[in-house]
């Protein structure tokens, strides 16, 4: 590690928090540098509903309380990823012993003591929960997506869920999390639940904006105009998810080892605009999380197109900063 490089989260101090997705093996093998960059984490997976809850009555908090214990020796935040999602929850949440459906009282049940057990546990230590992950449907003929909370609960198993994390912590940030929040259509979606939830008396705090984006879209104004939309309505933005792929979604090329100059100019000419443009809006953004620490260690390696590598990172797979750090660092300047 290049120890003259400034700390990221040091030079946006006072402005927002600056956060990494990692996982154990992450923290064990690039510990330093995530210190040194990052004070808020979120684990990628290991503290989602399968990873610490495979089996009814039998939990699993080894890799979570690791990363919390990391988290807490370096004074750093941490978020709380997921209680509510349509992936990565198992099946006998759903089910009778058949196999048949569970009712909603039994899912409710279960929701609210894996809650309990969960957000407990981490009581004083995770500041903001994602509470409900991705439960917009992203087609424009539709509104909620079609999952198992939906057709055992009902339209209502989100505003439950955020009364039942509430009643369990109610010091904890309640966050609605989730993709394609620039779209226009899914964006007023999105804006249509929270406010639905919040007239309805739900606890909700506020909405995380994963920003999954590229090199080539979603447009600086189209940003605005859904940080916009979502501040309207009086609730804390986090950016939850942030990465840049250097492929456009259709793109299916997967012959590259190393990213083109021009996709190294884009990178760094986008990561500047859009900390321009959080930095413009840092009265209603309180964090900044990367989808992972460097490009080591991205989710966007193989996805969509198996076999492909990605560099949607400000840093490289050496944990080097690249040109795309250096503009980031120039907004927390301005």
């Amino acid at each position: 590690m290049n120890t003259e490089t400034p700390s990221l989260y040091g030079a946006y101090a006072g402005t927002f928090k600056i956060g990494a997705a990692v996982s154990t093996r992450t923290i064990r093998r690039e510990g330093d540098f995530i210190a040194k960059h990052y004070n808020s984490l979120t684990a990628e997976n290991q503290m989602k509903f399968e990873e610490i809850h495979p089996e009814e009555g039998r939990y699993d908090f080894a890799a979570a309380d690791e990363i919390a214990e990391f988290v807490g020796k370096h004074g750093m935040a941490l978020r709380g990823h997921t209680l509510v999602w349509h992936n990565q929850t198992p099946d006998w949440v759903f089910e009778e012993a058949d196999g048949s459906p569970a009712s909603r009282e039994k899912v409710l049940a279960r929701l609210r003591d894996h809650a309990a057990e969960v957000m407990t546990r981490y009581k004083g230590r995770i500041s903001a929960w994602d509470v409900v992950n991705e439960a917009i449907e992203d087609k424009s003929d539709a509104y909620l997506r079609e999952t198992k909370w939906l057709s055992t609960v009902g339209e209502d198993y989100l505003e439950q869920a955020f009364r039942i994390a509430h009643e369990i912590d109610p010091g904890a940030q309640l966050f609605y999390n989730d993709y394609n929040e620039t779209d226009p259509v899914k964006r007023d979606k999105i804006h249509r639940l929270v406010r639905s939830l919040l007239e309805a008396g739900a606890p909700v705090h506020g909405i995380g904006m994963q920003g999954h984006w590229n090199l080539y879209g979603p447009s600086i104004e189209e940003i605005r105009e859904a940080i916009e939309l979502y501040a309207s309505l009086g609730v804390r933005l986090h950016v939850t998810e942030l990465d840049l792929s250097a492929f456009r979604f259709d793109d299916q090329r997967k012959d590259l080892l190393e990213p083109t100059q021009e996709m190294q100019d884009l990178l760094t000419e986008r990561y500047e605009a859009i900390f321009r443009l959080f930095r413009e809006y840092r009265s209603a953004i309180d964090s900044v999380t990367f989808w992972g620490v460097a490009d080591s260690g991205t989710w966007l390696d193989g996805f969509p197109v198996r076999g492909r590598l990605n560099w949607p990172l400000p840093f490289d797979r050496q944990l080097q900063p690249k040109p795309a750090f250096w503009s980031i660092l120039d907004q927390a300047r301005v």
